[in-house]
Protein backbone atom coordinates (compact mmCIF):
# COMPACT_ATOMS: atom_id res chain seq x y z
CA UNK A 1 0.00 0.00 0.00
CA UNK A 2 1.25 3.47 0.84
CA UNK A 3 5.48 3.73 0.67
CA UNK A 4 6.23 7.02 2.36
CA UNK A 5 10.54 8.09 2.71
CA UNK A 6 11.85 10.96 4.54
CA UNK A 7 13.10 13.65 2.69
CA UNK A 8 16.03 16.35 3.00
CA UNK A 9 13.51 19.30 2.46
CA UNK A 10 14.66 22.75 1.25
CA UNK A 11 13.79 25.70 3.62
CA UNK A 12 13.83 29.16 4.90
CA UNK A 13 17.18 30.00 6.44
CA UNK A 14 16.38 31.23 9.86
CA UNK A 15 19.47 33.46 9.64
CA UNK A 16 18.53 34.89 6.48
CA UNK A 17 14.62 35.56 7.36
CA UNK A 18 14.07 36.87 10.78
CA UNK A 19 10.01 36.34 10.87
CA UNK A 20 8.98 33.25 8.94
CA UNK A 21 5.59 35.05 8.49
CA UNK A 22 6.91 37.28 6.16
CA UNK A 23 7.62 34.79 3.83
CA UNK A 24 4.95 31.92 4.18
CA UNK A 25 1.92 31.88 2.64
CA UNK A 26 -1.80 30.22 1.95
CA UNK A 27 -2.04 27.55 -0.90
CA UNK A 28 -1.90 28.77 -4.59
CA UNK A 29 -5.37 28.07 -5.09
CA UNK A 30 -6.68 30.64 -2.62
CA UNK A 31 -4.99 33.34 -2.92
CA UNK A 32 -7.14 36.38 -4.86
CA UNK A 33 -5.44 39.46 -6.24
CA UNK A 34 -5.54 41.20 -3.22
CA UNK A 35 -3.97 38.70 -1.11
CA UNK A 36 -1.87 38.50 -4.17
CA UNK A 37 -0.39 42.12 -4.20
CA UNK A 38 -0.02 41.83 0.05
CA UNK A 39 2.01 38.81 0.01
CA UNK A 40 5.00 39.89 -2.47
CA UNK A 41 4.68 43.18 -0.33
CA UNK A 42 5.29 41.82 2.68
CA UNK A 43 9.02 40.19 2.00
CA UNK A 44 10.67 39.81 -1.57
CA UNK A 45 11.13 36.18 -0.46
CA UNK A 46 7.61 35.45 0.13
CA UNK A 47 6.60 32.16 -1.34
CA UNK A 48 4.10 33.39 -3.87
CA UNK A 49 7.25 34.58 -6.00
CA UNK A 50 7.73 30.60 -6.81
CA UNK A 51 4.53 29.54 -5.98
CA UNK A 52 2.57 31.70 -8.19
CA UNK A 53 -1.35 32.45 -7.78
CA UNK A 54 -3.13 30.95 -10.25
CA UNK A 55 -4.91 34.72 -10.49
CA UNK A 56 -3.87 35.26 -13.64
CA UNK A 57 -5.20 35.08 -16.97
CA UNK A 58 -4.21 32.01 -19.50
CA UNK A 59 -2.84 34.59 -21.94
CA UNK A 60 -0.41 35.53 -18.69
CA UNK A 61 0.92 32.02 -18.02
CA UNK A 62 3.74 32.06 -20.34
CA UNK A 63 7.55 30.53 -20.55
CA UNK A 64 8.77 33.70 -18.67
CA UNK A 65 6.40 33.22 -16.29
CA UNK A 66 7.96 29.80 -14.76
CA UNK A 67 11.50 30.69 -15.72
CA UNK A 68 11.32 33.52 -13.38
CA UNK A 69 10.03 31.05 -10.37
CA UNK A 70 12.87 29.15 -11.63
CA UNK A 71 15.49 31.77 -11.41
CA UNK A 72 14.20 32.79 -8.23
CA UNK A 73 14.45 29.53 -6.67
CA UNK A 74 18.14 29.36 -7.74
CA UNK A 75 18.85 32.61 -6.50
CA UNK A 76 17.64 32.40 -2.97
CA UNK A 77 19.63 29.16 -2.52
CA UNK A 78 22.62 30.55 -3.86
CA UNK A 79 22.01 33.33 -1.46
CA UNK A 80 21.53 31.42 1.08
CA UNK A 81 18.12 32.12 1.92
CA UNK A 82 16.72 28.65 1.07
CA UNK A 83 18.75 25.78 2.44
CA UNK A 84 18.69 22.27 2.66
CA UNK A 85 18.25 19.90 5.45
CA UNK A 86 21.30 17.41 6.27
CA UNK A 87 19.69 14.63 7.10
CA UNK A 88 16.74 12.68 5.87
CA UNK A 89 13.54 13.55 7.64
CA UNK A 90 10.07 13.12 8.33
CA UNK A 91 8.07 16.56 9.63
CA UNK A 92 5.48 16.96 12.53
CA UNK A 93 3.53 19.42 11.29
CA UNK A 94 0.50 20.74 14.12
CA UNK A 95 -1.71 23.59 14.00
CA UNK A 96 -3.42 25.71 17.00
CA UNK A 97 -6.73 27.24 15.28
CA UNK A 98 -9.90 27.94 16.40
CA UNK A 99 -13.10 27.25 14.24
CA UNK A 100 -15.93 29.82 13.57
CA UNK A 101 -17.96 30.05 17.31
CA UNK A 102 -14.63 29.52 18.67
CA UNK A 103 -13.51 26.07 19.99
CA UNK A 104 -9.85 25.27 19.59
CA UNK A 105 -8.13 22.32 18.79
CA UNK A 106 -4.68 21.07 17.83
CA UNK A 107 -4.54 19.09 14.41
CA UNK A 108 -1.44 16.82 14.47
CA UNK A 109 0.18 15.91 11.61
CA UNK A 110 3.61 15.02 9.39
CA UNK A 111 5.21 15.77 5.80
CA UNK A 112 7.23 12.91 3.88
CA UNK A 113 6.81 11.72 0.69
CA UNK A 114 4.36 9.80 -0.89
CA UNK A 115 5.54 7.32 -3.43
CA UNK A 116 2.96 8.24 -6.51
CA UNK A 117 0.20 5.52 -7.31
CA UNK A 118 -2.29 6.05 -10.32
CA UNK A 119 -5.97 6.04 -8.65
CA UNK A 120 -6.82 2.96 -10.31
CA UNK A 121 -4.35 1.52 -8.11
CA UNK A 122 -6.79 1.96 -5.02
CA UNK A 123 -3.58 3.07 -2.88
CA UNK A 124 -4.20 6.92 -3.01
CA UNK A 125 -7.77 7.98 -3.30
CA UNK A 126 -9.61 10.87 -4.37
CA UNK A 127 -13.17 12.59 -3.74
CA UNK A 128 -12.83 15.75 -6.60
CA UNK A 129 -12.54 16.11 -10.11
CA UNK A 130 -9.32 17.94 -11.21
CA UNK A 131 -9.14 20.46 -13.98
CA UNK A 132 -6.98 20.64 -16.86
CA UNK A 133 -6.33 23.89 -17.17
CA UNK A 134 -5.14 24.32 -13.48
CA UNK A 135 -2.86 21.31 -13.75
CA UNK A 136 -1.49 22.82 -17.09
CA UNK A 137 -0.39 25.63 -15.23
CA UNK A 138 0.95 23.50 -12.03
CA UNK A 139 2.62 20.85 -14.45
CA UNK A 140 4.64 23.94 -16.03
CA UNK A 141 5.78 25.67 -12.77
CA UNK A 142 6.74 22.38 -11.39
CA UNK A 143 9.14 21.21 -14.52
CA UNK A 144 10.59 24.79 -14.42
CA UNK A 145 11.60 24.74 -11.03
CA UNK A 146 12.48 20.88 -10.35
CA UNK A 147 10.67 21.17 -6.86
CA UNK A 148 7.38 20.44 -5.03
CA UNK A 149 6.32 23.39 -3.81
CA UNK A 150 3.66 22.69 -1.22
CA UNK A 151 2.29 19.54 0.30
CA UNK A 152 -0.80 17.77 -0.49
CA UNK A 153 -3.08 17.36 2.09
CA UNK A 154 -4.41 13.75 2.69
CA UNK A 155 -5.41 11.70 5.19
CA UNK A 156 -5.05 8.14 6.76
CA UNK A 157 -6.62 5.77 9.08
CA UNK A 158 -4.81 5.09 12.50
CA UNK A 159 -7.31 4.82 15.14
CA UNK A 160 -5.02 3.91 17.86
CA UNK A 161 -2.72 6.77 16.46
CA UNK A 162 0.34 4.80 17.01
CA UNK A 163 2.05 6.55 14.18
CA UNK A 164 1.98 10.32 15.37
CA UNK A 165 2.76 8.48 18.95
CA UNK A 166 6.24 7.00 17.23
CA UNK A 167 7.35 10.40 15.69
CA UNK A 168 6.49 12.35 18.88
CA UNK A 169 8.66 10.22 20.93
CA UNK A 170 11.72 11.12 18.46
CA UNK A 171 10.59 14.99 18.01
CA UNK A 172 12.94 17.64 19.23
CA UNK A 173 12.16 20.04 22.27
CA UNK A 174 12.45 22.88 20.25
CA UNK A 175 10.73 23.47 16.67
CA UNK A 176 12.38 24.46 13.62
CA UNK A 177 9.12 26.68 13.07
CA UNK A 178 6.51 28.38 14.66
CA UNK A 179 4.32 30.99 12.68
CA UNK A 180 0.98 32.33 13.52
CA UNK A 181 -0.69 32.88 9.79
CA UNK A 182 -3.41 35.60 8.90
CA UNK A 183 -6.16 33.83 10.73
CA UNK A 184 -4.42 33.79 13.16
CA UNK A 185 -3.47 29.86 13.34
CA UNK A 186 -0.06 28.46 14.97
CA UNK A 187 1.53 26.47 12.71
CA UNK A 188 4.63 24.35 14.41
CA UNK A 189 7.30 22.10 12.42
CA UNK A 190 9.77 20.04 13.66
CA UNK A 191 12.35 17.95 12.13
CA UNK A 192 12.30 13.95 13.42
CA UNK A 193 15.85 12.41 11.94
CA UNK A 194 16.02 9.31 14.18
CA UNK A 195 16.87 6.42 11.80
CA UNK A 196 15.17 4.17 13.73
CA UNK A 197 11.77 6.04 14.18
CA UNK A 198 12.05 6.64 10.44
CA UNK A 199 11.99 3.19 9.53
CA UNK A 200 9.15 2.25 11.75
CA UNK A 201 6.81 4.85 10.93
CA UNK A 202 7.97 3.99 6.95
CA UNK A 203 6.65 0.19 8.41
CA UNK A 204 3.67 1.73 9.75
CA UNK A 205 2.37 2.77 6.50
CA UNK A 206 2.78 -0.19 4.46
CA UNK A 207 -1.09 -1.36 4.72
CA UNK A 208 -2.41 1.84 4.25
CA UNK A 209 -4.14 3.77 1.77
CA UNK A 210 -4.56 7.58 1.64
CA UNK A 211 -7.17 9.75 1.13
CA UNK A 212 -6.58 13.40 -0.70
CA UNK A 213 -8.14 15.78 1.20
CA UNK A 214 -7.01 18.96 -0.10
CA UNK A 215 -4.47 19.18 -3.11
CA UNK A 216 -6.06 16.99 -5.89
CA UNK A 217 -4.71 19.50 -8.83
CA UNK A 218 -1.28 19.12 -7.22
CA UNK A 219 -1.32 15.13 -6.82
CA UNK A 220 -2.81 14.83 -10.79
CA UNK A 221 0.11 17.12 -11.65
CA UNK A 222 2.61 15.10 -10.14
CA UNK A 223 1.51 12.15 -12.19
CA UNK A 224 1.38 14.34 -15.15
CA UNK A 225 5.00 15.44 -14.40
CA UNK A 226 6.24 11.43 -13.95
CA UNK A 227 4.55 10.73 -17.40
CA UNK A 228 6.38 13.63 -18.97
CA UNK A 229 9.69 12.67 -17.33
CA UNK A 230 9.13 8.84 -19.17
CA UNK A 231 8.44 10.52 -21.78
CA UNK A 232 11.41 12.27 -22.02
CA UNK A 233 13.65 9.17 -21.10
CA UNK A 234 12.10 6.95 -23.60
CA UNK A 235 10.58 4.21 -21.20
CA UNK A 236 9.96 3.92 -17.38
CA UNK A 237 12.24 6.00 -15.19
CA UNK A 238 13.75 4.30 -12.34
CA UNK A 239 12.29 3.47 -9.03
CA UNK A 240 14.41 5.61 -6.43
CA UNK A 241 13.55 8.90 -9.29
CA UNK A 242 12.28 11.87 -7.55
CA UNK A 243 9.50 11.98 -10.45
CA UNK A 244 8.17 9.11 -8.69
CA UNK A 245 7.49 11.06 -5.38
CA UNK A 246 5.62 13.77 -4.29
CA UNK A 247 5.51 15.70 -1.15
CA UNK A 248 2.17 15.08 1.49
CA UNK A 249 1.24 16.10 4.83
CA UNK A 250 -0.40 13.32 6.40
CA UNK A 251 -3.10 13.08 9.25
CA UNK A 252 -5.21 10.49 10.54
CA UNK A 253 -8.56 10.68 9.81
CA UNK A 254 -9.39 9.96 13.69
CA UNK A 255 -7.26 12.54 14.87
CA UNK A 256 -9.61 14.89 17.19
CA UNK A 257 -8.25 18.09 15.52
CA UNK A 258 -9.26 17.20 12.32
CA UNK A 259 -12.06 19.94 11.09
CA UNK A 260 -13.85 19.85 7.79
CA UNK A 261 -16.15 23.22 7.98
CA UNK A 262 -19.06 23.84 6.15
CA UNK A 263 -19.53 25.42 2.63
CA UNK A 264 -22.09 27.81 3.18
CA UNK A 265 -23.81 29.07 -0.34
CA UNK A 266 -24.77 32.61 -1.21
CA UNK A 267 -27.10 32.19 -3.95
CA UNK A 268 -28.18 35.37 -6.45
CA UNK A 269 -31.29 34.65 -7.83
CA UNK A 270 -31.94 36.27 -11.27
CA UNK A 271 -35.44 38.72 -10.85
CA UNK A 272 -37.34 38.98 -7.56
CA UNK A 273 -38.35 36.12 -5.43
CA UNK A 274 -40.01 35.84 -1.63
CA UNK A 275 -39.47 33.89 0.65
CA UNK A 276 -43.02 32.36 0.71
CA UNK A 277 -42.40 31.44 -3.21
CA UNK A 278 -39.49 29.59 -2.71
CA UNK A 279 -40.76 28.20 0.74
CA UNK A 280 -44.15 26.69 -1.02
CA UNK A 281 -41.81 25.49 -4.24
CA UNK A 282 -39.82 23.51 -2.25
CA UNK A 283 -42.27 22.73 0.66
CA UNK A 284 -43.17 19.40 -0.95
CA UNK A 285 -40.24 17.67 -0.35
CA UNK A 286 -38.50 19.59 2.96
CA UNK A 287 -40.66 20.13 6.39
CA UNK A 288 -40.54 24.00 6.31
CA UNK A 289 -40.19 25.80 10.10
CA UNK A 290 -39.93 29.65 10.02
CA UNK A 291 -37.22 30.59 12.79
CA UNK A 292 -38.43 33.63 14.27
CA UNK A 293 -38.20 36.42 17.14
CA UNK A 294 -34.66 37.61 16.77
CA UNK A 295 -32.12 39.82 15.37
CA UNK A 296 -30.92 38.06 11.75
CA UNK A 297 -27.59 36.84 13.79
CA UNK A 298 -29.33 34.98 16.54
CA UNK A 299 -32.01 33.79 13.62
CA UNK A 300 -29.11 32.30 12.36
CA UNK A 301 -27.54 30.90 15.29
CA UNK A 302 -30.53 29.33 16.36
CA UNK A 303 -31.32 27.85 12.86
CA UNK A 304 -26.87 26.67 13.22
CA UNK A 305 -27.82 24.91 16.23
CA UNK A 306 -30.81 23.26 15.38
CA UNK A 307 -29.25 22.05 12.40
CA UNK A 308 -26.04 20.91 14.21
CA UNK A 309 -28.35 18.80 16.98
CA UNK A 310 -30.23 16.78 13.95
CA UNK A 311 -27.33 16.33 11.59
CA UNK A 312 -27.30 12.84 12.96
CA UNK A 313 -30.52 11.84 12.79
CA UNK A 314 -31.91 14.12 8.96
CA UNK A 315 -30.50 16.62 6.63
CA UNK A 316 -31.24 19.87 7.33
CA UNK A 317 -30.33 23.36 5.97
CA UNK A 318 -30.88 26.69 7.12
CA UNK A 319 -32.16 29.69 4.52
CA UNK A 320 -32.21 33.25 4.75
CA UNK A 321 -34.03 35.90 2.66
CA UNK A 322 -32.19 39.09 4.06
CA UNK A 323 -34.21 41.25 1.93
CA UNK A 324 -37.05 39.86 4.04
CA UNK A 325 -35.44 39.17 7.24
CA UNK A 326 -36.86 35.47 7.01
CA UNK A 327 -35.32 32.09 8.14
CA UNK A 328 -36.15 28.86 8.02
CA UNK A 329 -35.33 25.37 9.06
CA UNK A 330 -35.38 22.79 6.05
CA UNK A 331 -35.50 19.18 6.86
CA UNK A 332 -35.20 16.62 4.22
CA UNK A 333 -38.43 14.45 4.25
CA UNK A 334 -37.75 10.73 4.44
CA UNK A 335 -37.59 9.08 1.03
CA UNK A 336 -37.48 11.58 -1.14
CA UNK A 337 -33.88 11.41 -2.44
CA UNK A 338 -34.30 7.71 -2.71
CA UNK A 339 -37.37 8.44 -4.81
CA UNK A 340 -35.95 11.64 -7.04
CA UNK A 341 -32.18 10.59 -7.08
CA UNK A 342 -31.84 7.31 -7.95
CA UNK A 343 -29.59 8.03 -10.87
CA UNK A 344 -26.84 8.85 -7.67
CA UNK A 345 -25.30 6.19 -5.75
CA UNK A 346 -26.57 5.80 -2.13
CA UNK A 347 -22.88 7.16 -0.85
CA UNK A 348 -23.90 10.84 -2.78
CA UNK A 349 -27.36 11.05 -2.21
CA UNK A 350 -26.64 10.86 2.06
CA UNK A 351 -24.46 14.51 1.25
CA UNK A 352 -25.89 17.64 2.27
CA UNK A 353 -24.54 18.84 -0.75
CA UNK A 354 -25.53 16.06 -2.94
CA UNK A 355 -29.33 16.98 -1.93
CA UNK A 356 -28.82 21.04 -1.90
CA UNK A 357 -28.35 20.45 -5.64
CA UNK A 358 -31.11 17.96 -6.75
CA UNK A 359 -33.56 19.45 -4.73
CA UNK A 360 -33.03 22.73 -3.44
CA UNK A 361 -30.91 24.68 -6.89
CA UNK A 362 -32.30 22.76 -9.04
CA UNK A 363 -35.78 23.85 -8.35
CA UNK A 364 -34.90 27.24 -8.16
CA UNK A 365 -36.59 29.51 -10.97
CA UNK A 366 -33.71 30.97 -13.46
CA UNK A 367 -30.81 29.69 -12.02
CA UNK A 368 -28.41 28.68 -14.59
CA UNK A 369 -26.35 25.36 -13.63
CA UNK A 370 -23.58 26.48 -16.35
CA UNK A 371 -23.34 30.30 -14.25
CA UNK A 372 -23.38 28.32 -11.06
CA UNK A 373 -20.34 26.35 -12.04
CA UNK A 374 -18.42 29.39 -14.03
CA UNK A 375 -18.78 31.23 -10.62
CA UNK A 376 -21.06 34.14 -11.49
CA UNK A 377 -24.20 32.98 -9.18
CA UNK A 378 -22.88 31.42 -6.05
CA UNK A 379 -20.60 32.42 -3.76
CA UNK A 380 -18.66 29.85 -0.96
CA UNK A 381 -17.95 31.05 2.73
CA UNK A 382 -17.39 28.93 5.72
CA UNK A 383 -17.47 31.48 8.50
CA UNK A 384 -21.46 32.00 8.45
CA UNK A 385 -21.05 35.62 9.75
CA UNK A 386 -19.32 36.68 6.75
CA UNK A 387 -21.72 35.07 4.73
CA UNK A 388 -24.92 36.88 6.42
CA UNK A 389 -22.48 40.17 6.05
CA UNK A 390 -22.29 39.75 2.32
CA UNK A 391 -26.02 38.78 1.77
CA UNK A 392 -27.71 41.62 3.93
CA UNK A 393 -25.49 43.82 2.20
CA UNK A 394 -26.24 42.94 -1.47
CA UNK A 395 -30.09 43.00 -0.36
CA UNK A 396 -29.92 46.42 0.70
CA UNK A 397 -28.28 47.37 -2.37
CA UNK A 398 -30.85 46.03 -4.89
CA UNK A 399 -29.95 45.16 -8.78
CA UNK A 400 -31.07 42.13 -10.91
CA UNK A 401 -30.86 39.37 -8.03
CA UNK A 402 -32.47 38.38 -5.13
CA UNK A 403 -29.59 37.04 -2.33
CA UNK A 404 -30.54 33.79 -1.08
CA UNK A 405 -28.32 31.98 1.89
CA UNK A 406 -27.98 28.56 2.01
CA UNK A 407 -26.81 27.50 5.34
CA UNK A 408 -24.85 23.52 5.56
CA UNK A 409 -23.34 20.98 8.12
CA UNK A 410 -20.40 19.98 7.17
CA UNK A 411 -19.63 16.67 4.79
CA UNK A 412 -17.97 14.32 7.72
CA UNK A 413 -14.72 12.39 7.70
CA UNK A 414 -16.41 8.51 6.97
CA UNK A 415 -18.42 10.25 4.08
CA UNK A 416 -15.08 11.57 2.00
CA UNK A 417 -13.72 8.08 2.94
CA UNK A 418 -16.42 5.99 1.58
CA UNK A 419 -17.02 8.22 -1.49
CA UNK A 420 -13.49 7.80 -2.26
CA UNK A 421 -13.24 4.09 -1.25
CA UNK A 422 -16.42 4.11 -4.08
CA UNK A 423 -14.38 5.37 -6.75
CA UNK A 424 -17.32 8.02 -6.58
CA UNK A 425 -16.35 11.89 -6.66
CA UNK A 426 -18.46 14.75 -5.00
CA UNK A 427 -19.67 18.43 -6.34
CA UNK A 428 -17.80 21.53 -5.84
CA UNK A 429 -16.75 22.53 -2.78
CA UNK A 430 -18.36 19.84 -0.89
CA UNK A 431 -15.15 20.20 1.58
CA UNK A 432 -13.05 22.65 4.13
CA UNK A 433 -10.95 21.24 5.57
CA UNK A 434 -9.14 24.07 8.03
CA UNK A 435 -7.03 25.24 8.69
CA UNK A 436 -5.11 25.36 5.43
CA UNK A 437 -1.69 24.15 5.24
CA UNK A 438 1.03 26.83 4.82
CA UNK A 439 3.49 26.80 1.94
CA UNK A 440 7.07 27.83 2.52
CA UNK A 441 7.76 25.31 5.78
CA UNK A 442 9.04 22.73 3.11
CA UNK A 443 9.81 22.12 -0.22
CA UNK A 444 11.15 18.91 -2.06
CA UNK A 445 13.73 19.24 -4.58
CA UNK A 446 13.46 17.26 -7.13
CA UNK A 447 17.43 16.26 -7.14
Amino acid sequence: MAVITPFRAVRYNPAKINDLAEVVSPPYDVIDANSQAALAGRNPYNMINLDLSKNVKSTEMTDQRYAKAARLFAEWQAAGVLIREEKPAIYLYNVDYRVPGGTSFTRRGLVSLVRLAEFSEGIVKPHEKTFSGVTGDRLRLLDACQAQLSPIFSLYSDPAGEILARLESARPATPLYEVSDHDGCVHRFWAVTDPETLAAVQAMFSDKALYIADGHHRYTTALQYRALMRERSGGEIAADSPANQTMMYLCGMEDPGLSILPTHRLVRLPGRTSAAELTGLLAENFLVEEIKNGSRENLIGEVLGRMADGAAQATMFGFYHPGEDRCFLFTLRDGVMDRLAAHQSAALRELDVVVLAELILARLPALDRARCVQGDLIDYYSDPDDALDVAVKEAETGGPHTALLFLMNPTRVEQVRRVADEGLVMPHKSTFFYPKLLTGLALNALA
